[in-house]
């Protein structure tokens, strides 16, 4: 929460101007509530500000009315190149991987698919779940799905869904979101995503959202063949999970 009292008028709305250019480069987009939320200043202030951004070129408004960089703010030696999601993330799975000796994955949402961008295969184990990267799965029925789904609000769920069900590609015309939405509200409570052979025959899987990191949403999995899962894998991955999430939006300026 940003709050300039002690500030120059002026001063105080180029600042509040630069912290909005900062998180849409950061997250990608912003909307008029985010912007008021952060500023601790009213929705009509926050509009106001995008507004200015937007006719100078510095913003544009993208889908849902949210706010995105501009043509003036990407312009070349405006921003600084950011590395691949992979390539920022990559310690980090890396420090989870060392921790839980089992596979893992950092995966992004896509619509209602979740990517698998990248993974470290655990081999020390004679029964052991080999490297999905490259995978695409449907989001509500993986781990890292349900995680990052669960993030989301309820009507953008529903506009995810309905849009890849109308599609010509659609391939599951069966799917249930009032189902879908109770297992949305369970991983908000466990604050992790489950997956007890939903995906795929004979995997567990446990995981957590990033959020959002230079315009992606993203997850960390940890998954492992359902023959040598126990309970308390849950309590303990849980722990790991969460606490690689958080090291890693803190690293990365996202906390």
């Amino acid at each position: 929460m940003i709050r300039n009292s002690s500030q120059p008028a002026l001063v105080g709305t180029v600042h509040r101007a630069l912290v909005l250019l900062k998180l849409m480069a950061q997250q990608g987009s912003l909307s008029v509530t985010e912007a008021a939320r952060v500023l601790d200043v009213n929705p009509s202030t926050a509009q106001r500000l995008l507004a200015t951004l937007t006719a100078d070129g510095f913003a544009k408004q993208g889908e849902r009315k949210r706010y995105e960089p501009g043509p003036e703010f990407l312009q070349p030696g405006m921003a600084r190149p950011m590395p691949p999601l992979r390539t920022q993330v990559r310690p980090f799975l890396e420090r989870l991987f060392e921790c839980v000796d089992e596979t893992v994955h950092l995966a992004t949402l896509i619509g209602t698919e979740i990517h698998h961008v990248d993974g470290i295969e655990a081999t020390s184990h004679a029964l052991r779940f080999g490297l999905r990267t490259g995978v695409r799965l449907p989001a509500h029925a993986t781990s890292a799905g349900k995680a990052m789904l669960a993030e989301l609000p309820r009507d953008e769920v529903d506009a995810r869904y309905g849009v890849a069900l109308s599609g010509a590609r659609r391939r599951e015309p069966d799917i249930d979101l009032d189902k879908i939405h109770k297992e949305l509200e369970e991983t908000c409570l466990q604050r992790i995503g489950v997956n007890f052979e939903e995906s795929e025959a004979g995997v567990a899987a446990f995981a957590v959202s990033l959020g959002v990191i230079n315009g992606e949403r993203a997850a960390f999995s940890i998954a492992m063949p359902f023959a040598r899962y126990t309970q308390g894998d849950v309590d303990r991955f849980a722990t790991h999970l969460l606490a690689a999430a958080q090291q890693t939006r803190e690293a990365l300026g996202y906390a």
